[in-house]
This record gives C-alpha cells, structure tokens and sequence, in this order.
C-alpha cells in the first residue's frame, strides 16, 4: 500500500512540476549512516514536499500529515504514509501536539521536521517529542525557548553583543502605555507580536492615533495567529534594508554562516522577493553581520539550520530584528550560492553529526533570486484568493526551481497561508538571475483562481529593483494606490498585437482545414486583424498577417518566430528580435494575454466585424455604490457600526479576517448606514454584501 501510495505521490509530483534546478553538489557530507529511517514532517504545502524531497534522497521514508481540507493535498501524495490529524482549521489540527505525537507513535516515526510556520518554533512541542523519545529536527529546546520570544531574543542579543535597535524590550499593557512608549521612543515605531513571525500582528505607527490602532490591530492578530497578544515596540528604521543571514551549527560546538539573503522587497511585512547574496553588502559587511549571528548562535548553544535577521540602513548601519529557529521560507537562495541542502544537514545534525565544514570552506558562488508566487488579487489590493487550480504548468530549465506544495486540479483552501510555490532563478551574475526569473515568470502558468504572477513580472523588471536600490519601502513607494498593471510601451503592445494576430490567424487556418466542408463555401483565414487592448492607449492596431512577419498600417513589420499551436496556453518566440514567453488563453472574439506584468484582454477581429463592433452601444457594469461588498472570502471579524450610524470617509466599518490575517474596511465616502446583510462569525465569499449605505 505504501509502495503504491509512493509511487502515485511521485507521477503527481513529476505532474506538478516539482523543485526542479537543484543547488550544487555541497561540500563532503558524512560518511555516516543516518540512523533516522523514518521522518514525519509535521508541515503542510511546498515546504512539506521540499523536506521529504531530502528524505527520499537519503533513503529515508516520510509520514505526512493531514487535516480533512488538505485530505488530496501533493504533500499528503509525496509521503510513504499519512495521517489525518484533525479538521481544517490549524489550530485543531496542525497546531495539535498530542495528534502529531499520536502519528508518530501509530507509525514509528523517529524523528520530526517541523518545516516553518505551525510547531516550528514551539519550545512545548520540541519538549513533548524528547519526552515521548522522538528527536526533534531543530534546535535544543532551550535554544527555540530563547530565540521565539522576540522580547527576551532581544535581551540575550544585547548580551551576546549584537546592534541592537532602540525600543522598549517589555509587553505593552494597553493602548494607552503603547503611545506613551511611541512617544518616548520616537515616531514612527514598529509595533510587534512577541511571538510572531511572518508579518503577522506588526503595525508601523506614524502619531498616537496609529499607535493606539497598531497596538489593538496587531494584540488581535497575535492572538489570533500565535495564542500570545503580547507586543513589544521599538524604533522603526527609515529607508531600511532587510539582510538576514543564515547559521549552521552542530552539537559539538561548531557554528559557521552561510552568507546574507536580501529580503527587503515586501509587503505588509511579508518578503515578496528574496536574493543571495545581497546587492549592497561587501566584503567587510557581510563578514561583521556574520560574525555577530554566529556570535548569538553561539551564545544559546545553537544546533541546526537557523536565521538571523537583521536591519541595514543607508549608512550600512545593521541592527538586531530577530532570530528564527527554524527553516526559512527563502532558504533556497542560499543552497542555490552555496551548494549547500539545509533540509540535509538540519537532519545530519539532529542524528548527531558534526560539520565537515569550516567557515573559509564557505564560498558563495553566483546568484539566485527568489519569488513568492501566491494566490492573491494584485489588482484587487491583493486580496486572497481560494479555489480549484484548472490549470497549473511551472516553469522549467537551467537554473530555474520550483518548490510547491500543489498540482494541477488541486485546490487552494481558505484556511492556510495562500502561497502557490516558490519560483528560484540561479544564474552567474545578478542580471542574469533577474532576466531568467523573469522569462519564467512570463511562463508560469495558474488557472482556476487569482494570483500575483503578473505582480511579481512588473516587480522583477523594475528599473529601481534591477538597480539593486532596494528597502523594506519598495512597494510602497513604487506602487503607490496599488498594483494597476505594469507599463506597456507602445514598442511591447505592437509586438502584443503581433502575437494575438498570428495566433486568431493560426486558428482561423485550423478552422478553414478541417475536412467536411461545402465545395465551393470552404473557410478561408483573413490576412488582416484588428486588435486592440483594453483599458490600454486605445489604439487599434491594424495587422496584416503573413507566415513569419507580421506587418502594421504604418508599414512596421516584425518578424514572427513562435512555437504555438491551437490549444497552447503558451506562445513561446520570437517577436521583433525579442524572444517572448505569452500566456494565451481564448476569450470569445478575442484573447487574454499575460506578459512581463501587463494581464491584457485583446480583442482581434476581422475589419469588417471591428467596424461593426465600434458601432455597438457599450454595457455597463449593475451599480454597487451603496452596499459594503466583502473584497475576500473569510471570516466577519467583528462590526463597528450598525444602522442608522453616520460615518466618516476612512472610519472603521468592519474588519474581515482571511488566511490568517486581519483587513479592516473602511467608508470611502461620508454616509449613513442603512442596513447590515452579514453578522459577525459569518464566512463571506468575494463580492458578497455586508452592509447597505441610505
């Protein structure tokens, strides 16, 4: 049975376009046998199926986890065996020790990954495992205890020497201690969830207003995300950097650094885009960062694969932000530069082996840049988004890997984190890595729900990104209002009408082939197309469409080079001397297309039919101006008003919380209330009505 599960695990896995491009061969490991020979990763999703990815290599076999939302989830297929834990929510399933002591028990499992996010930084389930005599993957007990509260990490960086940043290290009673503080402090601080991680329960406060939100947004999100409310405040760095560097250490008192990761390109505190190495660090910088984590590791005795995260400002000024215990979510960019497989020696360490490595034994060689490709609305404020992948087909190629924890027909549940995969790029030099990640983007294929591909195609091909000028700011700054779409010179819309005119064209010569027809009635493939973009510089183009080129009513003609035939959901060419990765997907009398960024509706048609469309009276859309839509599917938090109340433009109206996270909604405009149509506790699906202005 658990043969057969293997091997149906692995077609879905070769289906769902696995890791692919793996890091370099690493440095000697040990000779040793690995006395683990059964691991269960206590995980779900991509990083689930990066762990026993290792384990299978290793000759190790895995045990997954489940709850009834993830019972077809790819991790559960990749296992040698599974076990249901519980219901969706993660709080009763992934979050329960005594469950996933109970699959340890039921199928001998030796040793436990806990992968990120969930137990990863539990102290209590690291003991509970060594109590029950499974070994935790990760590192001693005492070491999680001291580096998960980020108050006391912080004291014991400040022992150990490390930069720290002015703040106040305590727990914050109320809102009122919390402005006090923010005061004394100095505004603008970052408020933050002493147990947090992943951006979850911090707030940036500007003045005391934001400071008494902050501190009730972020004690709610915490207790939500981490069952511990406590926050702590401290200085926020303006114009800052986010360089975190990775730590290794074993138990026979070797701790070495594996250099910097680049994770300043964020949003709402959650990193987007990650890179190793960093475009701002020398040689001198990179070995005093190093030198302070390995100095903190050392102070906890540190065991295992470990982060430490600091911030750098323009004057390459770095302060203490954090230490991780755990895995992180950016880590492939370090075994890409490294050649060095974390997920292998957290393994190798926790069995009792010592580094064959030394510090000067650490090179870091090329570039990989790393995005976070998740299921979320960009042109919608990136909104969450839940639902069946009709269409999943990742990239492949030189230096390209993909980590994901989904597959083609699989759905995306609305209870945990919505990341799709990691897209990882590798490549000699920084530009390379950019250009390489950004063709795979071009190429990266999702259906069946809304994602931030096109998001993450504009960010990689930013004048500012590819400058390396980066801070924790960029997206803010960059897309002010939101994301609306990246540029489209006029020089990419004339080879994007070049693309959808020979595809309509190639499609019309399939039609007028096809057998079967009336002598003398036979179908015939127009030569010429109208195509224009919606929502763009309103321009038709006129195309005249011959095999090889495609020639515009202004006389420009491009060649046309392309590899695609009807039914493709990629053209894959070259246009005008440019080589072109284009998703296409049929829309009636006309095309959507997807390329660097720009997610465009192009209508083609013949000239006589465009004639007659331009013509036609235009629909328009039913008017929702009076009613508060749910912009998500998720959970009503909580109401703040109710009917009659007038409201001001920006006041609070109500707050939805989806994929664990926490969106107030506010009044765009002054109004009256006139009707609620949700209650709190009610699950909201996109667009559903909440509550009626008069």
């Amino acid at each position: 049975m658990a043969a057969k599960k293997k091997a149906a695990g692995a077609r879905t896995a070769k289906k769902a376009g696995r890791t692919r491009g793996a890091a370099k061969a690493a440095p000697a490991a040990g000779s040793a046998p690995i006395p683990f020979t059964k691991v269960l990763v206590a995980n779900r999703g991509e990083i689930a199926c990066r762990v026993m990815r290792t384990c299978r290599r290793l000759g190790i076999a895995t045990v997954a986890v489940y709850s009834d939302a993830d019972a077809d989830a790819l991790h559960v297929r990749e296992a040698d065996e599974a076990v249901r834990i519980g219901p969706p929510p993660s709080a009763q399933s992934y979050l329960q020790v005594d469950a996933i002591l109970d699959a340890c028990r039921r199928t001998g499992a030796q040793a436990v990954h806990p992968g990120y996010g969930f137990l990863s930084e539990s102290a209590a389930f690291a003991a509970a495992l060594d109590q029950a005599g499974i070994v935790f993957i990760g590192p001693t007990m005492s070491a999680v205890a001291a580096m998960g509260d980020k108050i006391e990490s912080k004291k014991l960086a400040q022992k150990a020497g490390v930069n720290m940043v002015p703040g106040h290290l305590a727990a914050i009673a109320d809102a009122d201690e919390a402005v006090a503080i923010a005061k004394r402090v100095g505004y603008p601080v970052m408020i933050k969830a002493s147990a947090g991680g992943g951006g979850k329960g911090m707030r940036i406060a500007h003045d005391d207003a934001e400071a008494r939100e902050g501190f009730r947004s972020a004690t709610s999100e915490a207790r939500s995300s981490f069952g511990d409310e406590r926050v702590f405040i401290e200085k926020f760095i303006e114009q800052p950097r986010h360089i975190e560097i990775q730590v290794l250490g074993d138990a026979h008192g070797n701790v070495i650094h594996l250099g910097e990761r680049e994770c300043s390109i964020q949003r709402r505190h959650q990193k987007v885009i990650e890179e190793a190495p960093s475009p701002f660090l020398d040689a001198r910088l990179r070995a005093a960062m190093g030198a302070q984590a390995v100095a903190l590791a050392k102070a906890v005795d540190y065991r295992s694969a470990g982060t430490v995260e600091f911030i750098v400002d323009a004057r390459r000024n770095f302060y203490f932000l954090e230490m991780n215990t755990r895995l992180q979510v950016e880590h492939p960019v370090t075994e890409m530069v490294t050649g060095i497989d974390l997920v292998e020696w957290m393994i190798r360490v926790a069995a009792g082996e010592k580094l064959p490595f030394r510090q000067q034994d650490i090179a870091l060689e090329g570039w990989a840049v790393e995005a976070r490709v998740y299921a979320e609305d960009p042109f919608r404020n990136f909104l969450p988004s839940i639902g069946r992948l009709t269409r999943y087909q990742p990239p492949a190629g030189e230096g390209i890997r993909v980590d994901t924890g989904v597959y083609d027909g699989g759905e995306i549940p609305m209870y945990y984190d919505p990341m799709i995969a990691k897209l990882v790029a590798a490549a000699p030099t920084r530009d390379e890595a950019c250009d390489r990640l950004a063709r795979a983007l071009d190429a990266y294929v999702v259906r069946g729900l809304n994602h931030n591909i096109p998001f993450l195609q504009a960010l990689v091909r930013h004048e500012r990104f590819r400058a390396g000028r980066l801070t924790t700011g960029f997206i803010a700054e960059e897309f002010r209002g939101g994301f609306k779409g990246a540029d489209l010179p006029f020089a990419l819309e004339q080879r994007l009408a070049a693309v959808a005119a020979t595809i309509q064209h190639r499609i019309h010569l399939r039609e007028a082939s096809l057998p079967g027809q009336l002598a003398g009635h036979e179908r015939r493939a127009p030569e010429r197309y109208v195509v224009s973009f919606d929502g763009r510089s309103g321009m038709a183009h006129d195309v005249g469409v011959a095999p090889g080129s495609a020639t515009f009513a202004d006389g420009a003609e491009l060649a046309v080079e392309g590899g695609w035939r009807v039914g493709d959901i990629l053209f894959a060419g070259i246009v005008g001397g440019e080589a072109m990765n284009v998703q296409v997907e049929p829309t009636g009398l006309g095309l959507h297309l997807q390329h660097a960024g720009c997610s465009l509706k192009a209508s083609v048609l013949v000239p006589r039919v465009a004639e007659f469309a331009r013509l036609m009276p235009v629909k328009r859309p039913p008017d929702t101006s009076r009613f508060l839509l749910s912009p998500m599917p998720g959970l009503l938090k909580a109401v703040a008003v109710k009917p009659g109340q007038e409201v001001k433009a920006g006041e609070e109206l109500c707050v939805v919380e989806a994929m664990k996270m926490e969106n107030i909604l506010r009044a765009e405009r002054d109004g009256t209330i006139s009707m609620l149509h949700a209650a709190v506790g009610d699950s909201l699906a996109v667009d559903q009505k909440i509550l009626e202005f008069a």
